[in-house]
């Protein structure tokens, strides 16, 4: 097993190992996190280029098959959600995204406040990851969000939001693992926004292997000439047209 997406038992199995923490958080501080949270702003999502390396995408994706990393198995035709599979990872996560996903949340967590602030929502998001994530067991929502999709041909994802409970952290991540133009084609990630009283606006984000995309899950607030107001997102997949597409979901909170 590659060590790199290996799972380590811990007392508590949502909390990687500090040495996994350290290398992620080494990883994410290399960004240039004000251009992101701006880019955050302006268009509810940002991109994170070469987050991981190939070999690391590799790894990941060719956990797929095996059963004993993950909690569940979800075919997306049998609940409406368009073609293709996906399977919830169950804790411990391999160290690879239980890192990315402790690292960057501190990041993302300002971004999170200040919209909320904006919107006139009272929910305030703690700076620690292991803080939220204790809120969200206390709430009864205990089961890993993290996930490993694939698509082959003609599969696709509806536009849609990841909430699965009363708690949810208002952004998330998704990682492309495989390489457009070489592995697959088609298969965009796609984002639209619904403005009140306006047409929705789309917005197709070009990713290439290893990059990452961080985006708004539900609501987001966009400077108007009376203020601000909210806007709703949804986020999909295009069709794919050939070959196979993985991806990794980090999602901040967990689910009943």
């Amino acid at each position: 097993m590659n060590a790199a997406v290996s799972s380590k038992a811990a007392a508590d199995p949502a909390t990687p190992p500090p040495s996994v923490v350290k290398a992620a958080e080494e990883r994410v501080d290399s960004y240039d996190w004000t251009a992101l949270a701006s880019d955050l702003d302006d268009y509810g999502c940002a991109v994170l280029g070469k987050l991981l390396t190939p070999e690391e995408c590799r790894a990941l994706a060719a956990l797929y098959p095996h059963e004993e990393h993950f909690r569940s198995h979800i075919h997306m035709a049998r609940h409406g959600f368009g073609r293709g599979e996906y399977r919830y990872f169950r804790y411990p996560l391999p160290d690879l995204i239980a890192g990315l996903r402790t690292a960057l949340y501190p990041r993302l967590a300002p971004v999170a406040n200040r919209w909320n602030e904006r919107m006139g929502t009272d929910a305030r998001y703690p700076e620690r990851h292991a803080d939220f994530l204790k809120a969200c067991h206390d709430a009864g929502q205990l089961r890993p969000t993290p996930l490993l999709l694939q698509y082959v041909p003609g599969d696709f994802n509806c536009l849609h939001q990841d909430l699965y409970g009363d708690l949810a952290f208002p952004l998330q991540v998704a990682i492309l693992l495989s390489e457009p133009g070489r592995d697959f084609t088609g298969g965009e990630f796609v984002l639209t926004e619904q403005r009140p009283r306006m047409q929705s606006r789309a917005e197709v984000v070009p990713l290439r292997q290893g990059d990452a995309v961080a985006f708004a899950v539900h609501n987001r607030p966009v400077q108007g000439t009376k203020g601000n107001y909210r806007v709703n997102l949804r986020h999909g997949v295009s069709r794919v047209r050939s070959g196979m597409r993985h991806t990794v979901g980090i999602i901040f909170h967990d689910a009943r």
